[in-house]
């Protein structure tokens, strides 16, 4: 039975874990400089430009969807309704998604080899800190529906 004040336990708004690695990143590129030929090239200007669209699309498309269906999208709050249309068929965490195509988009076009490192501890940390959460609170608020939309739409793509 879904609570009312139950969520998914995430004090920390999911866009900030993105902000902190990316501001980690420029902070080792200004002090342990790693320099990479390919990221001065138009290849990877075009590259960023792709994968900011592609954040674009997905961001603006799940906020649409939550916004069609009158729920929240703070992780924070209770969510009203599970979202499983549009967006939500084709992968279970459209913004967490976006957000990562926004920053390996940025990664690209300024041109920076410690975000590409530090890429995989950021999906490390989304998948462990929020979406590990999310997914516990979804099963209890939402059941058997949950559970059979998991087994249906893949977690990222």
């Amino acid at each position: 039975m879904k609570n009312p004040k139950d969520n998914a336990g995430i004090h920390i708004p999911p866009p900030l874990f993105y902000l902190i690695f990316f501001a980690v990143g420029m902070i080792l590129q200004k002090f342990i400089i790693l320099q990479s030929h390919f990221f001065k090239t138009s290849t990877s200007q075009i590259i960023g430009i792709f994968f900011l669209i592609a954040a674009i699309l997905l961001l603006l498309s799940a906020i649409f969807t939550f916004l069609k269906n009158k729920t929240t999208i703070l992780p924070m709050k209770p969510a009203s309704a599970l979202q499983t249309k549009g967006i939500y068929s084709i992968t279970r965490n459209p913004m967490y998604l976006g957000l990562l195509c926004m920053y390996t988009g940025s990664t690209f076009l300024f041109g920076n080899f410690w975000m590409l490192i530090l890429l995989p501890f950021l999906i490390f940390t989304v998948q462990k800190y929020i979406i590990s959460k999310e997914e516990a609170y979804l099963r209890r608020a939402f059941g058997e529906q949950y559970k059979m939309y998991q087994s249906k739409v893949r977690r990222w793509i």
